[in-house]
This record gives structure tokens, sequence and C-alpha cells, in this order.
């Protein structure tokens, strides 16, 4: 608290006695040291290498809509927070967004993120095991929502198909595939989950729902 009332006291001098123009170019106060934190994925010195534009500006009149368009083109970042260190040091905590899902549509592979953003796919090492998509990113979104509401069991799926006719198979753990009809489908979903309790569960490799009120077991 009371560093806090210092550096108030500081500038309300400081601010008292100078005209901005004469402030701006007091070089105590231009920026020597930018901190990255809490970014995970993203490098520090990727980070910085954007932001180089920040060294010897001045700290007291920084302007940082020109930071929030930088970072903001990385579509791996979410948001960010920008604090001032005096007298010349800038601290940038980082919030990434987080992958659930690989995206494989047309030949291209995305990220899909928690809030169902496109990220441009990177080869990282922490989520090369994530299921793959094969289909359209906003009907994945439907069908992940629907799971969710379910309580369908997530971590078991590794790979999700999407059809022209809209209609989904879903690979789980053990080679298992779910056949989805086009509609209704919840329902099925639940009763595959009912039938994933029984003892004969791993006796069959395809499950098929694909036909109104029926359920093909192979």
């Amino acid at each position: 608290m009371k560093k806090r009332l210092v550096i108030a006291l500081v500038l309300l001098v400081l601010l008292s006695t100078y005209k901005p123009q004469e402030l701006s170019l007091n070089s105590k106060f231009n920026i020597k040291e930018i901190k990255i934190e809490n970014n995970h994925i993203l490098k520090d010195e990727d980070i910085k290498k954007d932001l180089m534009f920040l060294y010897d500006t001045n700290l007291i009149f920084l302007n940082t809509n020109k930071i929030k368009l930088i970072l903001k083109s990385n579509n791996f970042i979410q948001s960010f927070e920008v604090k001032k260190i005096y007298p010349n040091k800038i601290k940038i905590k980082i919030f990434e967004k987080k992958p659930i899902v690989i995206l494989q549509y047309k030949k291209k592979k995305f990220y899909i993120s928690e809030t169902f953003d496109l990220i441009n796919f990177l080869d990282l090492e922490d989520y090369k095991n994530l299921p793959v998509v094969f289909g359209k990113q906003n009907d994945f979104k439907i069908l992940y929502k629907n799971l969710k509401k379910i309580n369908f069991p997530l971590n078991l799926i590794k790979k999700y198909y999407l059809y022209e006719s809209k209609r989904w198979d879903l690979e789980i753990d053990k080679n298992k595939i779910i056949k989805l009809p086009t509609e209704n489908y919840t329902k099925s979903l639940v009763n595959f989950m009912n039938l994933s309790k029984e003892n004969n569960f791993d006796k069959y490799s395809i499950y098929d729902y694909r036909i109104s009120n029926q359920l093909i077991l192979k």
C-alpha cells in the first residue's frame, strides 16, 4: 500500500511539473523490459518479437490498443492483461485457448477450442492425442453440446465422422463404432451408455442405430 502511495505521489509531482511533451521525452520511463507470463503453448520469445515496438515507448502514456490488435491476431490467445511496472517494465499475462479436438476438413487441420473457435494447427506434444473430427466446425459444435447434455463420456471418443447426410459415426475405445441416425441421435447415445454397463458389451464392435427404433450389433 505504501509503495503504491509513493508511486502515486511521484507521478503527481511529475505530471504537475512537466508538460506532456517534456515528460514523454524522459527516458527514465521508456520501456526496457517486457515480461510474458501464464503462457503454456506460445513461446515468450515469439510474443516478445511481435511486441518489439514497445521498447523505448514511454510507459506513462502507453496506449494498449496496438498491443490488443497484435495479440488478438494470434488465434491461440483468448485474452490478456497488461500491467505497468514503473519505472520501465511491462508485464503481459496471457490467457490461451484450450483445444478440445483436431478438426480435419478439406485436407486442412485446425484445433477447435472449448469455446468452439478455430485455431491454426501446430504440432504440439500436449495435444497430439486429441480426438479427430472429420467434418465441419458448426456441425461438431451441435453434436458436442448434445453429448455434454447427456453426460456422454467424451474421454472415450477417439474420432468423429460426419457424412454428407449429416449423420455421425463415433469411434470410441477398443475400436468400437457407434453409427448414429440423422435425427434424434441422443436417444441412441443414451441407449449405448446403458448397454455399456452390461456384461456382454465387449462382445460387439459395431452399434448401428441408423434404422429407426432398431439396433444392429456386429
